[in-house]
């Protein structure tokens, strides 16, 4: 064994290494199980939680990075990831459990923002996440049509057990309402949907709660910002000018209420054309991370238009995207960046622990 390769350095090299979901040190949260070195070889059990599943493939090799910087002698090192249980607390006067609760909103309807909440609840499911999706479209309710859900929800006690779907737990008042039948609901009765949705519905110990809003700048945010912390909102819009006018607005409405802007995602960015291979910039392209720039505020990523994202919802197959190599990294991406910009809001000022509500 080299002088200096023991275990001891290899802690001290960890001890500002930080834990992507709290912004401590993992040192000091007791995520770094163990430490073997064996001669110039070390091996580092790394804790994350279920949070991280999305980012733990590049919180791994940073920390790999990290000890082959600080410990120079180490010719070899691995850190292998293992499971680190960090329950939920109660959130919000209405004490729901769910570290995180994303909005994912637009300007305006037609741009694909149902699409890209389901697909961004199944992404990050898929990296081994606990989610919920909640739609509150309450008008439009489209998530059952895209997850291919036609099931009601079953009730226990005074508590509502969400339908679950590809491991996902979603909620909707398409559940409960017959899919031709309209809503005409004021103000108020909109706010009691919500509130009972979120706080009779049995959401069980949640990782993210990715929220489908209504399109436009009506009164849900402002409900949502009142009975619970939300982490903060994705504006999705399309590339035209005509939809980044609402989604600056959009922008706009989060941010008078308080709710930070996580970033922007294009959706139907370009097509390209199965026969030919040419790419057609049928709306334009770029003008929301042209737009984000401008804003100040973070480019998710985004998608084309493509036929068998289009046919899938139709079928209520959308996780299919994630199977699909032609469209699968453009939802990677968008989930992915979403968990850093998270990271980025909070900053270098760790979460404060929650009290439960009594």
């Amino acid at each position: 064994m080299p002088a200096g390769l023991t275990p001891e350095a290899v802690h001290a090299a960890l001890a500002d290494f930080k834990d992507p979901e709290t912004g401590r040190s993992v040192e000091a949260m007791q995520q770094v199980r163990k430490v073997d070195v064996d001669g110039d070889k070390v091996r580092v059990e790394l804790g994350l939680t279920s949070w991280a599943a999305p980012i733990a493939d590049e919180t791994r090799l940073a920390c790999e990075r990290l000890v082959a910087e600080r410990v120079p002698e180490a010719q070899a090192v691995e850190v292998a990831v293992v499971d680190h249980d960090r329950p939920a607390a109660q959130i919000g006067q209405i004490g729901l459990t769910a570290k995180n609760v994303i909005a994912v909103g637009s300007g305006k309807g037609g741009v694909g923002k149902s699409t890209v909440a389901a697909s961004i609840a199944l992404g990050l499911h898929r990296a081994g996440s606990k989610v919920g999706l909640m739609d509150a479209d309450v008008y439009g309710p489209s998530i059952p049509h895209l997850l291919g859900v036609n099931e009601r929800p079953t009730a226990e006690g005074k508590r509502l057990v969400p339908v679950e779907k590809n491991g996902v737990k979603v909620m909707s008042m398409g559940f409960l309402v017959p899919a031709a039948e309209a809503i005409v609901w004021r103000g108020p009765m909109l706010h009691g949907a919500i509130t009972q949705f979120l706080r009779d519905t049995d959401w069980g110990d949640l990782d993210y709660l990715i929220i489908d809003m209504p399109p436009g700048t009506g009164d849900i945010a402002l409900t949502l910002s009142q009975l619970l912390p939300i982490t903060g909102a994705v504006v999705v819009c399309t590339p035209q000018d005509v939809a980044l006018l609402d989604a600056v607005k959009a922008i706009a409405m989060f941010r008078k209420v308080k709710i930070p802007v996580l970033g922007m995602v294009e959706n139907m960015s370009y097509f390209l054309c199965p026969d030919n291979g040419k790419r057609y910039d049928i709306f334009g392209s770029g003008g929301a991370k042209s737009k984000a720039e401008e804003l100040g505020v973070p480019f998710l990523g985004e998608a084309p238009i493509n036929i068998d994202i289009r046919k899938r919802g139709d079928d209520g197959e959308t996780a299919g995207n994630f199977d699909d190599e032609a469209t699968a990294p453009f939802f990677w991406d968008i989930c992915r960046s979403m968990v850093r910009s998270v990271i980025e809001q909070r900053g270098d000022e760790p979460a404060m622990p929650s009290l439960p509500v009594l």
